[in-house]
């Protein structure tokens, strides 16, 4: 269950660095994606690893006491993780578009991804707190 759980964490990792690049260079390119990447990979990677982690913790509780945890912790920091690690590049949406009116929230949160990074780690650490919280007072009954 430790090595299916593992595996399961690390793909959960490769997944999420996967539609941050797939995001971004489908936005500004490949080489911008590169780019963005080495200026912030600090945090994507740690986004991304926690994400991971979580998967991982919460493989091995699902299987330890079958369905009796809540997967609802998992989606909230997992998507705020696929948020902040997009956001550094989402101000680039408003070349595509324009005409929607969204370039001002998409140059808001543009002007504040070091913060959405931030909180992305913040809810990263919080889940994985809460796993491992669950995963504890099973191991206690």
């Amino acid at each position: 269950m430790i090595t299916k759980s593992t595996l399961r964490g690390f793909l959960g990792m490769a997944a999420l660095l996967a539609l941050y690049f797939a995001v971004v260079s489908f936005i500004s390119g490949w080489p911008f994606a590169l780019n963005q990447f080495s200026q912030f990979w600090y945090f994507i990677v740690s986004l991304s690893a926690g994400f991971g982690i979580q998967i991982g913790l919460y493989s091995y509780l699902r299987g330890a006491i079958r369905e009796r945890a809540s997967g609802g912790i998992i989606a909230v920091s997992g998507t705020t993780s696929t948020i902040a690690m997009v956001s550094c590049c989402a101000h680039y949406l408003a070349n595509l578009i324009p005409l929607i009116g969204v370039s001002g929230a998409v140059a808001l949160i543009g002007q504040y991804q070091i913060e959405l990074f931030w909180f992305g780690l913040l809810a990263n650490a919080i889940g994985i707190g809460y796993i491992i919280s669950r995963i504890i007072k099973f191991l206690k009954q």
